[in-house]
């Protein structure tokens, strides 16, 4: 797949059609430059309200919106559906798979982040994370199916476990996850079942560190934590997770005995990443993330940028990595 920029007109790919790859290449469409979006799905998601396709509040169609689409306007630029397998950035070469190499004058890699099971992979088939629409639909599946398995649960145990939600991770995504399933549980289904009262939906959030939104201002923290107690949330910081199974979760020594555990924990870089460390020497942080100057650009190389979630660039006030959706 060759690309066929005009004469006299610099190629510039973006690898990953999220928040960062659109807004750049919305920002180049009056560029004297030919632009190709290279994603593997064919639509941008939305995730901030992610949390609610999981919870039954928006169908997928209204936080997933087609790439094509959105960029149908932008007469130079082109949209490529294709897994990125690798980049070789002396030879400016994006390698994808069933399909030949694409050449690039300019290069911008925004494919952002993934779940981090922080080496216990293992855990993932019994507590699903929330990134993208399948992950969204399973932990929908899930959460609706607790209620009719509990529904018809004679043991007492049992039916406790399968109404005992831990959400693990209490950043935006699990504080969000939390709170929306205390509110259903609480106020939207309650006369929808004879059985049982879903008003006795046990929620959990776990979180490491000693409160939660961590990333945030304290005042901030405070009051989410608030709000998600005034729904029945139970908020436990400072406790850690060691095991996970289709039984439950352990947090220390502790046992919770529960059939819905969901992830919302860490993160990892794209393996991206590790590619342009290869072909291009750069370095990493402690996530994976891509450590860049200023500008975005990889050291060492002033064609080749990276952005957003899979940007690292220290805060100079801080010394922190400044959030993937700063305008750095």
């Amino acid at each position: 797949m060759a690309p066929s920029p005009a004469a006299g007109r610099p190629h510039v790919v973006i690898v990953g059609a999220g928040f960062a790859g659109l807004w750049a290449a919305r920002a180049l469409r009056n560029a004297h430059a030919d632009i190709t979006v290279v994603d593997r799905q064919n639509h941008h998601l939305f995730q901030p309200l992610l949390y609610q396709v999981a919870t039954a509040a928006l169908s997928p169609a209204h936080v997933a919106a087609p790439i094509r689409k959105v960029l149908s306007r932008q007469r130079n630029c082109r949209v490529v559906m294709a897994q990125v397998e690798s980049i070789d950035a002396p030879a400016r070469r994006v390698h994808l798979a069933h399909a030949a190499p694409l050449a690039f004058d300019y290069l911008i890699v925004a494919t952002g982040v993934t779940h981090s099971y922080f080496g216990h992979d293992a855990w993932a088939r019994h507590a699903p994370g929330l990134k993208d629409i399948d992950d969204a639909l399973e932990i929908r599946r899930r959460f609706l199916l607790a209620f009719e398995r509990a529904e018809v649960e004679p043991d007492a145990d049992r039916r406790r476990a399968e109404l005992t939600f831990v959400i693990v991770g209490a950043g935006p995504t699990g504080v969000e996850l939390a709170g929306a399933i205390a509110e259903i549980s609480r106020t939207s289904i309650p006369r929808d079942f004879r059985r049982i009262d879903t008003r006795s939906t046990r929620v959990i959030l776990v979180e490491a560190e000693d409160r939660v939104l961590s990333s945030f201002p304290d005042t901030l923290a405070r009051r989410a934590q608030r709000d998600l107690e005034h729904l029945g949330v139970q908020v436990w910081t400072g406790r850690r997770v060691t095991a996970i199974d289709e039984r439950g979760v352990a947090i220390g020594p502790e046992r919770l005995e529960s059939r819905n555990v969901f992830w919302a924990a860490g993160i990892r870089a794209s393996s991206l990443a590790s590619s342009l460390g290869e072909s291009a020497g750069a370095q990493t942080d402690r996530a994976g993330r891509v450590l860049v100057d200023k500008d975005l650009s990889v050291p060492g190389h002033p064609r080749v940028f990276v952005a957003g979630d899979l940007a690292s660039l220290p805060d100079p006030a801080t010394g922190q990595p400044v959030p993937g959706v700063a305008p750095a």
